[in-house]
Protein backbone atom coordinates (compact mmCIF):
# COMPACT_ATOMS: atom_id res chain seq x y z
CA UNK A 1 0.00 0.00 0.00
CA UNK A 2 1.26 3.45 -0.82
CA UNK A 3 1.65 5.64 2.53
CA UNK A 4 -0.67 8.40 2.22
CA UNK A 5 0.57 11.87 1.86
CA UNK A 6 -0.86 14.10 4.44
CA UNK A 7 -0.65 18.31 4.31
CA UNK A 8 -0.62 20.21 7.35
CA UNK A 9 -2.36 23.73 6.25
CA UNK A 10 -2.15 26.87 8.04
CA UNK A 11 -2.79 30.25 7.28
CA UNK A 12 1.11 32.23 6.93
CA UNK A 13 3.04 28.61 6.95
CA UNK A 14 5.72 29.51 9.56
CA UNK A 15 4.67 27.89 13.30
CA UNK A 16 1.81 25.25 13.94
CA UNK A 17 2.17 23.85 10.69
CA UNK A 18 5.33 23.58 10.21
CA UNK A 19 6.50 22.19 13.59
CA UNK A 20 3.65 19.48 12.58
CA UNK A 21 5.65 18.87 9.24
CA UNK A 22 8.48 18.37 11.44
CA UNK A 23 7.41 16.28 13.66
CA UNK A 24 5.33 13.97 11.74
CA UNK A 25 8.45 13.13 9.66
CA UNK A 26 10.20 12.71 12.92
CA UNK A 27 7.57 10.41 14.76
CA UNK A 28 5.39 8.88 11.28
CA UNK A 29 7.61 8.91 8.41
CA UNK A 30 6.93 4.89 8.14
CA UNK A 31 3.47 5.37 7.99
CA UNK A 32 2.78 8.62 5.85
CA UNK A 33 4.35 11.76 3.92
CA UNK A 34 3.93 15.07 5.64
CA UNK A 35 3.79 18.56 4.07
CA UNK A 36 3.09 21.91 5.07
CA UNK A 37 1.68 24.87 3.23
CA UNK A 38 -0.35 27.97 3.68
CA UNK A 39 -2.12 30.51 1.85
CA UNK A 40 0.89 33.44 2.47
CA UNK A 41 4.39 32.57 3.31
CA UNK A 42 6.78 34.28 5.50
CA UNK A 43 9.72 35.23 5.08
CA UNK A 44 11.16 32.47 7.70
CA UNK A 45 10.19 29.93 10.07
CA UNK A 46 9.14 31.73 13.32
CA UNK A 47 12.33 31.38 14.78
CA UNK A 48 10.84 30.50 18.20
CA UNK A 49 9.30 27.50 16.95
CA UNK A 50 13.09 26.66 15.46
CA UNK A 51 14.70 27.14 18.57
CA UNK A 52 12.33 24.98 20.90
CA UNK A 53 12.08 21.88 18.60
CA UNK A 54 15.88 22.03 18.03
CA UNK A 55 16.12 22.47 22.17
CA UNK A 56 12.74 19.62 22.68
CA UNK A 57 13.68 17.00 19.55
CA UNK A 58 16.83 18.35 18.02
CA UNK A 59 15.26 18.72 14.55
CA UNK A 60 16.38 21.65 12.52
CA UNK A 61 13.31 23.07 11.00
CA UNK A 62 15.23 25.07 8.72
CA UNK A 63 17.69 22.72 7.58
CA UNK A 64 14.88 21.35 5.12
CA UNK A 65 11.83 23.24 5.52
CA UNK A 66 10.48 26.47 4.43
CA UNK A 67 7.34 28.48 4.28
CA UNK A 68 5.06 27.13 1.12
CA UNK A 69 2.16 28.08 -0.85
CA UNK A 70 -0.79 25.54 -1.15
CA UNK A 71 0.42 25.40 -4.93
CA UNK A 72 4.46 24.14 -3.99
CA UNK A 73 2.97 20.85 -2.54
CA UNK A 74 1.44 17.44 -4.32
CA UNK A 75 -1.67 16.32 -4.37
CA UNK A 76 -2.45 15.05 -0.63
CA UNK A 77 -5.25 12.47 0.80
CA UNK A 78 -5.54 14.05 4.21
CA UNK A 79 -5.64 17.69 4.94
CA UNK A 80 -5.48 18.81 8.53
CA UNK A 81 -5.77 22.68 9.52
CA UNK A 82 -4.26 23.82 12.33
CA UNK A 83 -6.91 26.34 13.62
CA UNK A 84 -6.29 29.31 11.46
CA UNK A 85 -9.11 31.83 13.50
CA UNK A 86 -10.06 32.62 9.55
CA UNK A 87 -11.46 30.65 6.87
CA UNK A 88 -8.98 28.32 6.77
CA UNK A 89 -7.06 27.24 3.41
CA UNK A 90 -8.97 24.76 1.47
CA UNK A 91 -7.60 21.88 -1.21
CA UNK A 92 -8.76 18.64 -2.39
CA UNK A 93 -8.40 15.85 -0.34
CA UNK A 94 -10.05 12.37 1.17
CA UNK A 95 -10.23 13.61 4.34
CA UNK A 96 -9.95 16.87 6.38
CA UNK A 97 -9.43 17.08 10.38
CA UNK A 98 -8.93 20.58 11.61
CA UNK A 99 -7.02 20.68 15.02
CA UNK A 100 -8.14 23.99 16.45
CA UNK A 101 -4.75 24.39 17.96
CA UNK A 102 -4.29 28.35 19.18
CA UNK A 103 -1.47 30.36 17.49
CA UNK A 104 1.45 30.48 19.53
CA UNK A 105 3.44 32.81 17.65
CA UNK A 106 4.73 36.10 20.12
CA UNK A 107 3.77 33.97 23.73
CA UNK A 108 6.38 32.72 25.78
CA UNK A 109 7.96 29.53 25.85
CA UNK A 110 5.98 27.76 27.88
CA UNK A 111 2.64 28.70 25.71
CA UNK A 112 4.62 27.18 22.58
CA UNK A 113 5.67 24.56 24.56
CA UNK A 114 2.28 23.09 25.32
CA UNK A 115 1.80 23.31 21.61
CA UNK A 116 4.74 21.70 20.63
CA UNK A 117 3.27 18.75 22.37
CA UNK A 118 -0.44 19.25 21.30
CA UNK A 119 0.87 18.77 18.13
CA UNK A 120 2.91 15.83 19.01
CA UNK A 121 -0.19 13.94 20.42
CA UNK A 122 -2.01 14.57 17.66
CA UNK A 123 0.00 13.47 15.17
CA UNK A 124 0.98 9.65 17.39
CA UNK A 125 -3.30 9.98 17.35
CA UNK A 126 -3.37 10.56 13.51
CA UNK A 127 -0.65 8.37 12.73
CA UNK A 128 -2.82 5.24 14.92
CA UNK A 129 -5.76 6.31 13.19
CA UNK A 130 -3.75 6.13 9.44
CA UNK A 131 -2.25 2.57 10.88
CA UNK A 132 -5.78 1.58 11.36
CA UNK A 133 -7.51 2.52 8.06
CA UNK A 134 -9.81 4.65 10.22
CA UNK A 135 -9.62 7.90 7.89
CA UNK A 136 -9.33 6.88 4.13
CA UNK A 137 -11.76 3.90 3.21
CA UNK A 138 -10.38 3.18 -0.65
CA UNK A 139 -6.91 1.79 -0.47
CA UNK A 140 -4.44 4.56 -2.11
Amino acid sequence: MKKPKVAFICVHNSCRSQIAEALSKHLSSNVFESYSAGTETKPQINQDAVRLMKDMYQIDMEKTQYSKLLSEIPQVDIVITMGCNVNCPAIPCKYREDWGLSDPTGKNDVEFSKAIHSIHTKILELTEKIIKDELISKKI
